[in-house]
């Protein structure tokens, strides 16, 4: 099993930044991707970017190409989401997420292992 736990959600102004974290435990030698997903108010699960754990390779949702940047800190098992340019439109749950497979996905019915998420708030 892998745990996720996020952090870094919060209440900000539009234009203004903020940065997730998502730290994992237990097996994570099983994991070859991870990404960050969104849940809005009355809307869907939505994609918001994915990188591999080895090498970097990431993937971005159209609507954060530019403003967001996910990374990942090998040596702390973390991954982070720096979200620039926040907007009312940003405003969801982000929930962090974690696939077995080594190819980079962006539907979430293939990611193994979730966190609890946390909740953005971009007030305009």
């Amino acid at each position: 099993q892998v745990q996720l736990v996020e952090s870094g959600g919060g209440l900000v102004q539009t234009g203004g930044s903020l940065r997730l974290s998502c730290a994992a435990s237990g097996r994570t030698f099983s994991v070859y991707t991870m990404a960050w997903f969104r849940v809005a108010p009355g809307k869907e699960r939505e994609f918001v970017a994915t990188i591999r754990w080895s090498g970097g390779s990431t993937v971005y949702a159209d609507s954060v190409k530019g403003r967001f940047t996910i990374s990942r800190d090998k040596a702390k098992n973390t991954v982070y989401l720096q979200m620039n340019s926040l907007n009312p439109e940003d405003t969801a749950v982000y929930y962090c997420a974690a696939d077995t497979a080594v190819a980079l996905k962006t539907d979430p019915l293939v990611f193994d292992y979730w966190g609890q998420g946390t909740q953005v708030t971009v007030s305009s």
